[in-house]
C-alpha cells in the first residue's frame, strides 16, 4: 500500500530532500515548486537576522507594493466598489516554467502601482479641496441669504444699547440655571454703526455656544440662529452634518474677539459679510454663479477618480495574487543556503515518499527550458534522525473530522489517526445523546444546503461563524443522519412516538377508572423502544436504567477499541517490550473488570426474571463486592460466579506490578549492556590495521548493536535517562491508567444523563405549547394552534436542536479527546505544511 493511499490511517512516509539549485533558475524553481505544492522547506539560515538575508531588498520592494494595493482596496471599499475575482485567472498549467511572469513584467507592476497610487492621491486630493471648496460656498450662501433677515433694518443706536441692557439684567436672573440661556432669538433693531459676525455651526454644538458667550460676555450680545435645512457634507468627517446659521451682534473690537475665539473653538466657520444690501446681493449671485462652476469641476474630477477606481477593480485581485506568489518566493528563497563560490543555493525540505519522482520530472523541465546545459539541478535524498512532519491526506469530507483530532493535538509521525475512526464514532457518540429523529432531520436539513451549494458558498467571504459551520456541514450531515437512527431506536420523534410495528405488550381490555393497571407482554416489539413505554407511568425508569447501561456497554467499546490501536502502534514501530510491559497488562486488566460488567450487562438482559422468578441482582453492588468481599456473592447472577470474580480480581492484581516493573526493568538491562560495551571500547588497546582486520567481526556487532539501541532509545525518548527517571514515569503512566480506567468508564454515563435530558426537555416542550392547543376549539383554537406551533418550533430550534447540539457536541468531543484519544495517541508530531501557492492565495487583499 502506498504512502498516499494509507495516509488517512497512518501519516504518509516523508523524505527529507536536498537540492542544488543553480542561482539562474532559482526563482522559476521555486516557482514552479510553489505551484507544485509538495515541499515543505526547512530554514537552513536560523543564525541570520531576517534582515541581513540575500532577497530581503526583493521583498520589501514588494511590501511597498502591497501597501499600495491595500491603499487601492480601501479607496474601493470607500467607494462601495467590489473586486472582480474572475477578471483574473491563473495559469492554464502552473507547473509549466513558460508560463512563469518575468523579473522584468514584475518591475512594471511595481512601476503602474506607483504611478496610480500618485495619481489616485492627485484625484483624492484635488475632490476634497473641491468638496472643502464647496463647503464653503455652500455655507456662504446660507449665510448670505440668512442674514438679510437681521440686516436689512435701520433702527436707532438706542435700541440696541436698551434691548443689551435688559439682556444683560435677564441674566444676573438666572445665572443659577445654566441650562435655560436667555433667549437670544428676539429681532432687535440696529444701525450702521453696530459690529456683527455671521459663521455656521454644527447643530449639536450651537446649545454649548449659547451657553459659554452668556457665561462669557454676561449678556453683552444679540445671537439670533436658523436651522440649516439640508445637512452639509463635510470633506473633514466624510459625512453630512446638520448645521446651523448664526449671526452675533455686539460691541467694540474686544469683545467681537473672544467671541470669535469661541465660535472658533466650537468647529463654527466664521464669514465676512457687507452690511450694504446691494454689495451682498451682488456676492450672492457672484457665489452661486462659483459653485455652480466648481460643481462642475467636482463632478468630472469625482467620475475620473470612480474610473479609475472601476478600472483597478477589475485587475486588482490578479495584480495581488501575483505580487503576492512573487513575494512568498523570495521568502523561500531567504530560507536556502547561499553557495558564493559555485553560485548555487542549497535547499532543505520535506517532501511524500511517493511525490519525489513527481518532483524530480518537474525539475527536469526546469532545467531544459533554460537553454543551456552547464545548469542543473540535483536531488539528493538525505538520511536523518529528524523527526519528520506529520501529513494525514484528506479531502473535503475528511477534513472537518481530521481538523477535529489536530485541534487537541497533531499525531506523531506514523502512529495511527485518529482521524480516521472519528467520522463514525463522532456524530454516533453525539447521537446517542441527542436522539431524537425529528431534532436528527433538523439537523440534516440545516447541512444539506451548504452541501448542495458548496462550490458557491466556498467561493464567498465568510465571517468566523459561518465559516464554522460551513467547515464542519458533513459532521452536522452525519449528527443528524446518526440522531435520525437512534431516534428510531428509542422511538422518539419530537419526544413523541411512532407506531411502526405491533406492540409487544397489551392492557387489559376491561378495568375501572383511577385503577392501576399493568400490561402483559406478549411478544418482541421489532426494532427499537415499543410504543407503549411512552405512555407508561414507569417509562421514565425504564429508560433510566436501559440508558445507565448502555452508556456503560458503548463506553467500555469505545475504549476497548481505542486501545487496541496502541497494539497497531506498538507492532509498527516494532516495540516488543511495550506489548509485553504496557499493552498486555492493560488490556488484562481493563478486561477483568469493566469487561466482566459489560458482559454482565448483556448477560443479564438475556434472562427473563419474571419467569424464573428470582429477584434480578444489582450489577453496582455485585462490582463494589467484588472488590472489598471477594468470594462474597449475595445474590448470584449465574453459576460459578464466586470462583470466575476471584480469579478476574487476582488477574487485575497482578496486572500492576506488571505494568510498574516489567518495561523499566527491561530498559535497565538495555542500559547496563549499553555502558558494558561502552567500558569494553574505552579498555580497548590501539592496535594495527592488521590486528583490526582480525577484530572487524566483532567491531561490527557491537557497531550495529550499539546501532539498533540508539534507535530503540530514541524511539521511546529513553536514551538520555537514568533508571530513577524512567521508574518514576511507568509509575505515573500505571497510576494514571489504572486510575482512567475507572473514571473514564463513568464519564461515559453522559450518554446517559444528556440523553434522558434531551428527551424530558423535549416533552416538557410539547406539552406546555403545542399540546395545549389541541384542547381548545373554533377561531380561538386555529389562532392558538398557529401561535403555539411558532412558539414550540422557534424555541425547539433554538433550545433543543441549537443549544443542546451544541452541548451534545462538545460532550462527544471530549470523549474523543479524553476517554478515547489518551488510549493510544502521543500527540506529539507537527504538521506538514508545504510551500503552496493555493494556500498563500487564499489570503485577502
Amino acid at each position: 500500500m502506498s504512502a498516499e493511499e494509507e495516509s488517512i490511517f497512518r501519516s504518509a512516509e516523508m523524505s527529507l530532500i536536498q537540492l542544488y539549485i543553480p542561482n539562474e533558475i532559482s526563482r522559476e524553481t521555486v516557482y514552479s515548486l510553489g505551484s507544485l505544492g509538495l515541499i515543505q522547506f526547512n530554514d537552513l539560515n536560523k543564525k541570520i537576522n531576517s534582515f541581513q538575508r540575500n532577497f530581503i531588498k526583493e521583498i520589501r520592494k514588494l511590501d511597498e507594493v502591497e501597501r499600495q494595493y491595500r491603499f487601492f482596496k480601501s479607496k474601493l471599499d470607500s467607494k462601495s466598489i467590489s473586486l472582480i475575482d474572475d477578471q483574473y485567472q491563473l495559469d492554464a498549467n502552473p507547473i509549466d516554467t513558460f508560463n512563469i511572469i518575468k523579473e522584468s513584467e514584475i518591475d512594471t507592476y511595481i512601476e503602474n502601482a506607483t504611478f496610480l497610487e500618485k495619481r489616485l492621491i492627485q484625484l483624492i486630493d484635488s475632490s476634497e479641496s473641491l468638496q472643502f471648496k464647496k463647503m464653503k460656498l455652500e455655507e456662504l450662501r446660507y449665510v448670505l441669504s440668512n442674514s438679510a433677515t437681521f440686516l436689512d433694518r435701520k433702527e436707532t443706536t438706542a435700541n440696541f444699547q436698551r434691548n443689551s441692557i435688559i439682556s444683560f439684567n435677564d441674566l444676573q436672573n438666572s445665572t443659577n440655571n445654566l441650562s435655560n440661556p436667555p433667549d437670544f432669538d428676539d429681532h432687535y433693531d440696529i444701525d450702521d454703526n453696530i459690529q456683527f459676525i455671521t459663521g455656521v455651526i454644527p447643530r449639536e454644538n450651537f446649545v454649548f455656544l449659547q451657553q459659554i458667550l452668556w457665561r462669557t460676555l454676561r449678556g453683552n450680545l444679540i445671537l439670533n440662529s436658523i436651522e440649516i435645512e439640508s445637512p452639509i457634507y463635510d470633506p473633514v468627517s466624510k459625512k453630512f452634518i446638520s448645521k446651523n446659521f448664526f449671526i452675533i451682534f455686539s460691541h467694540g473690537n474686544l469683545i467681537l474677539n473672544k467671541i470669535k475665539k469661541i465660535c472658533e473653538s466650537l468647529s463654527s466657520n466664521l464669514y465676512v459679510i457687507q452690511f450694504d444690501k446691494v454689495k451682498r446681493s451682488s456676492t450672492f449671485l457672484e457665489t452661486n454663479q462659483n459653485l455652480n462652476d466648481l460643481n462642475l469641476v467636482l463632478n468630472q474630477t469625482v467620475q475620473t477618480l470612480d474610473t479609475e477606481l472601476i478600472a483597478i477593480s477589475k485587475v486588482l485581485t490578479g495584480w495581488s495574487q501575483t505580487i503576492k506568489k512573487e513575494k512568498s518566493i523570495y521568502k523561500i528563497l531567504n530560507l536556502f543556503n547561499y553557495d558564493v563560490n559555485r553560485k548555487t543555493l542549497i535547499a532543505e525540505g520535506w517532501v511524500p515518499t511517493n511525490q519525489l519522482l513527481n518532483i524530480k520530472s518537474i525539475l527536469k523541465k526546469i532545467t531544459d527550458s533554460s537553454g543551456s546545459s552547464d545548469i542543473l539541478i540535483i536531488l539528493n535524498v538525505l538520511s536523518t534522525n529528524k523527526t519528520p512532519p506529520t501529513y494525514h491526506k484528506t479531502n473535503k469530507f475528511t477534513n472537518a473530522f481530521q481538523n477535529i483530532c489536530d485541534a487537541y493535538g497533531v499525531a506523531t509521525y506514523r502512529e495511527v489517526n485518529p482521524g480516521l475512526p472519528t467520522i463514525i464514532t463522532f456524530p454516533f457518540m453525539f447521537a446517542i445523546m441527542f436522539g431524537d429523529l425529528g431534532h436528527g432531520f433538523l439537523l440534516f436539513l440545516a447541512a444539506l444546503p451548504f452541501i448542495i451549494n458548496e462550490k458557491k458558498i466556498s467561493q464567498m467571504k465568510r465571517d468566523d461563524m459561518f465559516d464554522m459551520a460551513f467547515s464542519g456541514r458533513y459532521i452536522i450531515l452525519l449528527m443528524g443522519i446518526f440522531s435520525m437512527y437512534t431516534g428510531l431506536m428509542y422511538n422518539d420523534i419530537f419526544s413523541l412516538s411512532m407506531t411502526f410495528f405491533k406492540s409487544g405488550w397489551k392492557w387489559p381490555e376491561h378495568f375501572e377508572v383511577g385503577e392501576s393497571i399493568e400490561a402483559t407482554q406478549t411478544g418482541v416489539y421489532f426494532w427499537g423502544v415499543d410504543s407503549i413505554w411512552h405512555g407508561s407511568d414507569n417509562a421514565l425508569l425504564f429508560l433510566n436504567s436501559y440508558k445507565m447501561k448502555l452508556s456503560i456497554i458503548m463506553g467500555f467499546i469505545h475504549m476497548a477499541y481505542s486501545y487496541m490501536f496502541s497494539l497497531v502502534n506498538y507492532i509498527h514501530f516494532k516495540s516488543v517490550i511495550d506489548i509485553v510491559g504496557n499493552f498486555i497488562p492493560g488490556l488484562l486488566f481493563m478486561w477483568s473488570i469493566f469487561g466482566y460488567l459489560t458482559i454482565c450487562i448483556v448477560y443479564k438482559w438475556t434472562i427473563d426474571w419474571v419467569e424464573i422468578e428470582k429477584p434480578a441482582p444489582s450489577l453496582l453492588n455485585m462490582l463494589i463486592s467484588m472488590f472489598l468481599s471477594p468470594g462474597q456473592i449475595d445474590q448470584p447472577l449465574y453459576d460459578g460466579q464466586k470462583q470466575l470474580q476471584v480469579f478476574l480480581l487476582i488477574i487485575a492484581l497482578i496486572c500492576i506490578p506488571c505494568l510498574l516493573a516489567v518495561k523499566p526493568l527491561y530498559l535497565k538491562r538495555k542500559i547496563d549492556q549499553k555502558t558494558q560495551y561502552q567500558t569494553i571500547e574505552d579498555a580497548s588497546p590501539i592496535v594495527s590495521s592488521d590486528t583490526h582486520i582480525g577484530n572487524e567481526n566483532y567491531d561490527n556487532d557491537v557497531e550495529n548493536h550499539n546501532g539498533e539501541e540508539d534507535d530503540e532509545d530514541s524511539e521511546h525518548g529513553d536514551h538520555d535517562e537514568n533508571f530513577g527517571d524512567i521508574m518514576i514515569h511507568q509509575v505515573i503512566h500505571t497510576i494514571e491508567f489504572c486510575l482512567n480506567c475507572v473514571s473514564h468508564t463513568a464519564s461515559y454515563l453522559r450518554l446517559w444523563a444528556l440523553s434522558l435530558a434531551h428527551a424530558q426537555l423535549s416533552q416538557v416542550l410539547y406539552t406546555m405549547t403545542l399540546a395545549n392547543s389541541f384542547e381548545m376549539k373554533g377561531f380561538l383554537g386555529v389562532f392558538m394552534t398557529f401561535f403555539l406551533f411558532s412558539m414550540w418550533f422557534v424555541l425547539t430550534v433554538c433550545v433543543l436542536v441549537v443549544m443542546e447540539g451544541t452541548s451534545a457536541m462538545l460532550h462527544s468531543l471530549r470523549l474523543h479527546w479524553v476517554e478515547s484519544m489518551s488510549k493510544f495517541f502521543e500527540g506529539e508530531g507537527y504538521a506538514y505544511e508545504p510551500y503552496s501557492f493555493d494556500t498563500i492565495l487564499q489570503e485577502e487583499i
